[in-house]
């Protein structure tokens, strides 16, 4: 079911098989790993959701593929504990031959959560955020976005409850978790770069609380050392 509030198109090669996740209605659903390229040669390893109705249109042979659908998340019990997992939940599949860096996601929620500005060590300027988009049946996905430079003042200055509109690209990064035992533990982390955004009503975001540039502060959190 289309939703124009959540929409994602990306390139990419599937890397290795696919595994049955789960059904739903006697419909199974099989997830993987999609290897989508940056303009910079990096690459991102996005997890995909693909229902068994898509099965067919994948082709025999590993060839580039484009995949339309939407940013789901759901919650999962990693090591006792539950976690937020984000996947591209693919709703159409064809071959592509063409534009392999294509990622590209549309989405319009309300903030769940302050958005929590900050700056690297290096001086880089970030906003963290976490986006609510509902979809059919009353359900919503919950997807962290993070802006940069201009973009994180500008998001820095919404509140829980604004509705925003952004574009960007779905990304996976890598972070490593220090444990009670003092080593780190590498894990993935995925969310949503921002390209653009504005506030979805059309009205400006509100004044800042603070004057960025002078009143900056460094915040990571706990347990994460970020790697270059």
């Amino acid at each position: 079911m289309e939703n124009p509030n959540n929409r994602i198109i990306a390139v990419g090669r599937l890397e290795g098989g696919l595994e049955l996740s789960h059904e739903v209605m006697n419909e199974p659903f099989y997830t993987g790993t999609l290897l989508v390229k940056r303009l910079s040669g990096a690459v991102d390893r996005l997890p995909v959701t693909i229902p068994g109705k898509l099965m067919g249109m994948l082709p025999q042979e590993d060839v580039q593929l484009v995949m339309t659908g939407q940013v789901r998340s759901y919650n999962k019990v990693v090591e006792g504990a539950g976690r937020l997992m984000v996947t591209l939940f693919a709703q159409s599949i064809a071959p592509s031959p063409d534009n392999d860096t294509l990622n590209k996601v549309s989405l319009t929620g309300a903030l769940c959560k302050p958005p929590v500005y900050r700056s690297t060590p290096f001086g880089r300027e970030i906003c963290d955020m976490m986006l609510a988009v509902n979809r059919a049946f009353g359900k919503s996905d919950y997807i962290p976005c993070i802006a940069w430079g201009r973009n994180a003042q500008y998001a820095s200055r919404f509140n829980v409850g604004d509705r925003v509109r952004l574009t960007g690209r779905l990304q996976s990064r890598e972070y490593q978790k220090l444990l009670e035992s003092g080593e780190y533990l590498s894990r993935n982390a995925y969310e949503v770069s921002c390209f653009t955004l504005e506030a979805a009503d059309g009205e400006p975001a509100p004044a800042p609380a603070y004057v960025l540039g002078e009143n900056r502060y460094v915040f990571e959190p706990a347990g994460r050392k970020h790697l270059n």
